[in-house]
């Protein structure tokens, strides 16, 4: 894990529908992160791939590295009321899980969802899509 000193939320900023998320993330939810394309940052400072960031977003903490379903708990969790709330319930075990089924749906879909572009689709050779698959 690489190391950072303030939290960083990563997200893909090819994808219009990612970016949109994350203006919103930055206007309305306001975290004590950093929300940041992983296009435009050092990965090996923070302890990722491009692999991993291309199939999911990642939140990276002092000792701690989550990604999906896990990193949108986190971020939510140093966010003010009500998302920190929110982060905390999406943060439980079961409730993770049960996530990720619907992440990797929309993150296949993403093209599909509102302010996505055809640029948001994976290509077909991509080695998320095999993840997304599921």
């Amino acid at each position: 894990m690489g190391s950072v000193e303030r939290p960083t939320f990563v997200f893909d900023g090819d994808c219009a529908f990612c970016s949109s998320c994350a203006r919103f993330i930055e206007r309305r939810i306001r975290p004590a992160a950093q929300v940041v394309a992983w296009q435009f940052t050092d990965l090996g400072a923070l302890g990722l791939t491009e692999e991993q960031v291309s199939s999911a977003v990642y939140y990276v903490a002092p000792g701690r590295s989550t990604g999906g379903p896990a990193a949108i708990a986190d971020m939510l969790r140093i966010a003010g009321w009500p998302w920190r709330a929110a982060g905390a319930v999406l943060g439980l075990r079961p409730i993770t899980a049960m996530a990720w089924p619907v992440y990797r749906w929309v993150a296949k879909n993403r093209h599909r969802m509102p302010g996505g572009t055809a640029a948001c689709a994976l290509p077909p050779n991509h080695p998320a899509r095999a993840k997304y698959a599921k």
